[in-house]
């Protein structure tokens, strides 16, 4: 053969690795429940950023919120199958899994973000077993703000809260719902606005996020500041598709996932009060609530804790007690 052939060649298998090269970029597609705009999407959109910047673009996470390709009780066993490689849900939507899931949602067991971020250190371990047993493995988690109560009327006392139209999101939600009387209504975030709107809800308990993202005082005018609990959103990732990665893209992963988490808990903090001025320019009526709210609130929330150390067992309360110790 001719080296003039032999050159042809090599320019050839030269071009046709140039052309095919930017397929060889990992693709990685993760879904969130919520809009665009919402704190918690633009983190994600950051991390991704970060990792596609990192990685010189060895790996692309495309962010898909409003929960436009899975929806939000959806999200999880997607990327446990494989549809998506990556996801963010709300951990306690899955607290019928695993009681370990839930406990960020046990009202009033902590109620500031120094308290919140502590829960999370003593119960990390046990989240991270949990979902590895379910192929998944954790990069990161933020909170919400604090949750309050969302309302068309007053509400001095849990007896007021009878009979409402009670959106509904987990299990602890629910069961707030069974114990004041109202009438319990599945509501994903983002499907809320519609809810409002139509009626089908007329009280909740969330966050001031949610409310901003829901436009809510279209709806209800009364918010009522109970700090009941602060829940937190978790990003994992597929564990299969992580493993099919080179060892840098790894790191560059995992690295950018401790950024996205440290900027994440500064955002839960610095845009709530953000998101309660928010409210109160759109002309809610924000308020702490009554001595007798407060009361009736921490009842609930002594049965709740009881219900949820029965589900969760010793190694549930081994963990309580480990947060209480810090």
């Amino acid at each position: 053969m001719t080296t003039s052939r032999f050159a042809q060649w090599g320019l050839a298998a030269a071009v046709l690795l140039a052309t095919t090269a930017p397929s060889l970029a990992a693709q990685w597609v993760l879904p969130s429940a919520y809009p665009p705009a919402n704190y918690h999407v633009e983190n994600l959109n950051q991390f991704a950023k970060d990792v596609d910047t990192a990685t010189k673009g060895e790996l692309k996470i495309t962010v898909h919120p409003n929960a436009s390709l899975f929806k939000a009780p959806d999200i999880k066993r997607a990327v446990q199958t494989g549809q998506a490689q990556a996801g963010e849900v709300l951990l306690s939507l899955h607290e019928n899994e695993n009681p370990v899931f839930g406990l960020d949602v046990v009202p009033f067991l902590a109620t500031s973000f120094e308290q919140s971020k502590k829960l999370w250190e003593a119960s990390k371990p046990a989240i991270e077993q949990a979902l590895d047993k379910q192929g998944l493995k954790l990069l990161y988690t933020t909170p919400w703000p604090p949750q309050g109560i969302f309302t068309k009327r007053d509400v001095n006392s849990v007896a007021d809260l009878k009979g409402l139209k009670w959106r509904a999101y987990n299990v602890g939600t629910s069961r707030i719902a069974d114990l004041v009387g109202a009438q319990p209504v599945t509501v994903q975030a983002a499907e809320l606005p519609q809810a409002l709107a139509t009626g089908v809800v007329d009280g909740l308990m969330t966050s001031s996020a949610t409310g901003v993202d829901s436009k809510i005082w279209e709806s209800l005018n009364h918010y009522y500041d109970t700090q009941a609990w602060i829940p937190k959103n978790v990003v994992f990732v597929n564990k299969a598709a992580f493993a099919a990665l080179d060892p840098a893209v790894q790191k560059a992963v995992t690295d950018a996932a401790v950024a996205a988490e440290t900027r994440g808990w500064a955002l839960g903090a610095e845009k709530t009060a953000s998101y309660m001025e928010t409210l109160k320019k759109n002309g809610m009526t924000v308020v702490a609530p009554s001595d007798e709210l407060k009361k009736g609130l921490s009842e609930i929330g002594a049965k709740l804790t009881e219900d949820w150390s029965k589900k969760a067992g010793t190694d549930g309360v081994a963990i309580v007690d480990a947060y209480k110790k810090m």
